[in-house]
């Protein structure tokens, strides 16, 4: 592989240093890679997936020391722009065995540049907890004893204090990570997550609590400030203006609860339905929210106290609850549901009491968990009990039933402590299906081991085509949804949707079930534009090739007025291919195949009962031609599904097959 090291600090954008910490040793390194390796992998995915290949080898355990856990920006971090302010953490995942690439917002992101640092790579474990603190610069191990076992607002609340600084940035392993709950996040604000993969019991395996970070010199250097403000500036308008972004700026990502449900596409039922019905989803919606639950609602004063936001971003689009639910506190510190989390434990396990979820929301804020993964493991547990496969003498005397709020938390927080049952579905649900037996692994909505996002293939047919193939496992962030390639959605803007789809070579729309060579070709090039904006720690709330307040060229303008390199689009999905390659060619390691590719076989078997996709599943030959046909415009193996040797040459990455 290339040697990178000794080149000189970029002039623009980067802090143009890579933190390296060996925890067994307690040595800690900077690396000042040279600029032509930032321009091939730009940051975050793509950078965090070329430490892993670098430094672990195969097989490694994912709960091992021999783990490689990256925390990686862009040049793009830190600036004044909206929706820059993205991190990616990379590892092997604990939950799939695949790699694992999760992104997060907040202040956080920005800090660690503010600190000196493009990166953070952390190897080893260490005998006793400790946290990393990174200050201009400077960098230390410290005892983290105190802070073992402690919710994740508490030690938020005790480093700020013991460190005499409100204005640290905490990314930290929550008590679930520490016992090894397999779908476990990395959390900073208390509120904001590294949620998917389980790279939470990674970082607490390694006996990592946190890793705090403060930069007191802001700003950053960019080769053409005027430029960037000129992009700030003709975005501002759109903020409120256009509907696409108004909405999430006011409801949050919780206000499309309807729509889904309106057009058959709100899991139910664990994915037996695509509808709640009318009342029932409103009850849970983000509207709802925004009324009954948003800190200042009681008061009229939601749209300032209900919103919070991430660095330098005037879309303000992420919840902020208070109130009260069964005599307990729903705490601001701990933010609010987005609408994943609000269909993961409100349709999925047909509840309709939202200060429930907004509670469960919390209770894995604080605990650390994905809550993804752990409302679809409550969802399946409750279709198991519903069935017969577990009784109350499995459950520790919970009857698990559909719409029971009060006994899908208490699974929860038994979950999330690894008590009795909850040891079980702490494992995630593939590997609790195996510990139930029978039947259960019928009820898993699950791809490579990790529990599927609440956005419904039988509906956004390209989604069938993203959830198999993506190497982490099923994941609604990493392309675009079906329609938004639509002829009708097209027609209705063409200066903004049909442009932007243009930019990324998509010209030719669909209808949102085609499952075809033109579909298999939008699922690809949008993933590339994915992988892209996470290496780029880029928002997809903000940029993005459908519906969001920028498209891929502005991105692309904007990182080139950062840095002073003339990129545009086709160099940024160059570099999300390169992402995607690494990532597959990460997995092909440990020897995942196009048999891993696959979708639970519900999707499949079972048509979906009422609503405007009653009687539809994923039509399985169309199905498998439209894989055959992204492999093919993948580059990938059609027998393996893995990269090829000339693709991996094309994009700058024959190192890989030594790596």
């Amino acid at each position: 592989m290339p040697d990178h090291d000794g080149g000189e600090p970029m002039l623009y954008g980067y802090a143009g240093k890579v933190l390296h910490v060996d925890l067994t040793s307690g040595s800690l390194k900077v690396e000042e890679p040279a600029e032509a390796f930032y321009r091939t992998y730009l940051g975050g995915s793509a950078l965090g997936v070329h430490y892993l290949l670098r430094n672990t080898p195969p097989g490694a355990d994912p709960l091992g020391p021999e783990n490689t856990l990256t925390f990686a920006v862009s040049a793009f971090t830190g600036a004044p722009i909206s929706g820059q302010a993205r991190c990616s953490v990379v590892a092997r995942s604990p939950l799939t065995n695949a790699v694992g690439s999760s992104e997060s917002g907040g202040f956080f992101p920005a800090e660690l540049k503010f600190a000196g640092f493009d990166a953070i790579v952390v190897r080893g474990a260490s005998a006793r907890p400790v946290y990393l603190w990174v200050k201009d610069g400077s960098f230390e191990l410290r005892d983290a004893g105190h802070l073992w076992g402690r919710p994740t607002s508490e030690v938020d609340r005790i480093l700020k204090e013991e460190l005499g600084d409100d204005r640290i940035q905490v990314a930290q392993a929550g008590p679930a990570g520490e016992r090894g709950v397999r779908f476990a996040a990395i959390m900073n604000m208390a509120n904001r997550a590294n949620g998917r993969g389980g790279l939470g019991a990674v970082m607490a395996a390694k006996g990592l609590k946190a890793v705090v970070v403060r930069g007191t010199k802001k700003g950053l250097r960019t080769a053409d400030p005027e430029a960037l403000r000129r992009i700030m500036k003709a975005s501002q308008p759109r903020i409120m203006g256009d509907p696409d972004v108004e909405d999430l700026a006011i409801h949050g990502t919780s206000g499309i609860v309807e729509y889904q449900d309106g057009m058959g596409g709100l899991p139910t039922r664990n994915w037996q339905s695509g509808t709640m019905g009318g009342e029932r989803a409103v009850a849970i919606a983000g509207a709802t929210l925004f009324r009954d639950y948003l800190r200042g609602a009681a008061a009229g004063t939601q749209m300032k106290d209900g919103r919070d936001t991430c660095y330098s971003c005037g879309v303000r689009c992420k919840r902020v609850v208070e109130a009260e639910w069964a005599g307990r506190a729903l705490r601001p510190e701990c933010g609010g549901p987005e609408y994943e989390t609000v269909s993961v434990f409100g349709s999925y396990c047909d509840v309709t009491d939202l200060g429930a979820v907004v509670y469960a929301n919390q209770l894995c804020n604080e605990h650390g968990v994905d809550t993804i993964s752990a409302g679809a493991t409550m969802a399946f547990a409750i279709e198991c009990f519903e069935r017969g496969l577990i009784t109350t003498a499995d459950t520790d005397g919970i009857a698990l039933r559909w719409g029971d709020a009060g006994a899908m938390i208490a699974m929860l927080e038994k979950t999330l402590r690894r008590e009795g049952f909850g040891d079980i579905l702490a494992e995630g649900s593939s590997r609790a299906a195996e510990r139930i037996g029978g039947d259960a692994g019928r009820y898993v909505m699950a791809v490579k081991q990790q529990e599927l996002p609440a956005h419904m293939p039988q509906v956004k047919a390209s989604l069938a085509l993203v959830y198999a193939v993506n190497p982490y496992g099923a994941d609604h962030q990493s392309s675009e949804h079906d329609p938004f390639y639509e002829p009708e959605t097209l027609e209705s803007r063409p200066e903004k949707y049909a442009a932007w789809m243009a930019d990324i070579g998509l010209t030719n729309p669909q209808p949102a079930r085609a499952l075809n060579e033109e579909k298999a070709r939008f699922a690809l090039r949008t993933h590339w534009a994915y992988q892209a904006m996470n290496s780029a720690g880029a928002c997809q709330f903000v940029f993005g090739p459908g519906w969001q307040l920028m498209g891929m060229g502005e991105l692309a303008a904007s990182i080139a007025a950062v840095t002073g390199w003339d990129l545009g689009v086709d160099e940024l999905l160059a570099i999300g291919e390169r992402t995607l390659n690494l990532q597959r060619a990460a997995n092909a390691r440990e020897g995942f195949t196009r048999e891993d590719d696959t979708l639970p076989r519900r999707l499949f078997d079972e048509p979906l009962q009422g609503g405007a996709s009653d009687g539809r599943v994923v039509p399985e030959a169309e199905w498998e031609a439209a894989r055959a046909a992204y492999y093919r415009l993948a580059g990938w193996d059609p027998a393996t599904g893995n990269p090829t040797p000339a693709t991996l040459e094309r994009l700058g990455l024959g190192w890989v097959g030594e790596a």
